[in-house]
């Protein structure tokens, strides 16, 4: 099975010690952001889990625990984006970043790590030509520590226009404009780009539209065949593998203005005061009334050979 730790916070980034609090415990549970009591429990062992996802901005803080790590398939995605603090209040410095993204590819290799330069917005401040010569900067830094680099474009959601009201749709001859260049500029550097959720348009200039996490770029981090039992789908233009995520949503500090997955900031001021490294959830604890539900898990792992 795939584990997944990326879409609804940054668990690397703010809870990683919770997190390997949680693989030497062997098992984490994770309440339904849809029914209040009914609970999952995973089982973190590498006979069943056959690779853990992960999305951050900044993996640092999970290095002290990569040897953790080791017997589990990886898969990183790592946001690398050319804004501030005016729109990503507690990012890191991407200077340091763009370092720290060097070190992880060290430690997983280049099948197991990409970048997602992502979503791309605009303000008076973040043009277009803003956004090329940053993505060039970034992908010159970026050269041979990775092949493959994620774009999209704003998407302006119930939440997203609630915490961020004087955000504007790109136009799409503007995203046009944008994408054939990074296409471009992203060859150059030994990359392909992966559109996430922006349908094919792009195709036709060397972008890969298949999808930006999808089971054979699993397999080609792994170096396994998988035969996945079922693919949950999440928004029709996405072709992504979406299943058994283990963060919480309104739980990340990072509070990036576009973010979809935060709800409300003292919402997350409050759950990230609940948070204890000791639980084996990653807020709160066990309630009255809870329905423990255990997780179907096997490994898909084929054993069918596979030439990269």
């Amino acid at each position: 099975m795939i584990l997944s730790t990326g879409q609804r916070t940054d668990i690397p980034a703010f809870y990683a010690e919770w997190f390997a609090n949680r693989l030497k415990a062997g098992e984490v549970y994770v309440r339904s952001p849809y029914q209040e009591h009914t609970v999952y429990r995973y089982t973190l062992d590498p006979s069943v889990v056959d690779c853990i996802g992960f999305c951050t901005k900044n993996p640092e803080p999970m290095f002290p625990y990569m040897n953790l790590l080791q017997e589990y398939g990886q898969f990183w995605y790592v946001t690398i984006t050319p804004y501030g603090n005016d729109l990503e209040p507690r990012v890191p410095d991407k200077h340091h970043m763009l370092e720290v993204f060097k070190t992880l590819s060290g430690y997983v290799g280049i099948p197991a790590i990409g970048w997602r330069y992502d979503p791309i917005l605009l303000t008076e401040k973040y043009t277009p030509e803003y956004h090329l010569r940053a993505f060039q900067t970034m992908a010159e830094a970026l050269e041979g520590y990775t092949d493959n680099v994620v774009i999209s474009f704003v998407d302006r959601y119930q939440k997203v226009r609630r915490n961020f009201p004087e955000l504007k749709d790109v136009p799409h001859a503007v995203q046009r404009d944008i994408g054939v260049e990074i296409v471009s500029i992203a060859h150059e550097h030994g990359m392909i780009v992966r559109p996430c959720a922006e349908g094919d348009w792009l195709e036709p200039y060397g972008a890969d539209c298949s999808g930006c996490m999808t089971i054979p770029m699993f397999e080609r981090a792994i170096g396994e065949h998988l035969d996945v039992p079922h693919q949950t789908k999440g928004r029709k233009e996405c072709a992504c593998f979406l299943s058994n995520d283990i963060g919480a949503y309104d739980t990340c500090p990072h509070l990036c203005k576009y973010c979809y997955a935060n709800n409300d900031p003292k919402r997350v001021a409050e759950n990230f005061r609940a948070h204890d490294p000791e639980s084996p959830f990653l807020v709160g604890n066990f309630e009255e009334g809870d329905r423990i539900i255990d997780r179907s898990q096997k490994s898909w792992i084929s054993g069918q050979m596979r030439f990269f």
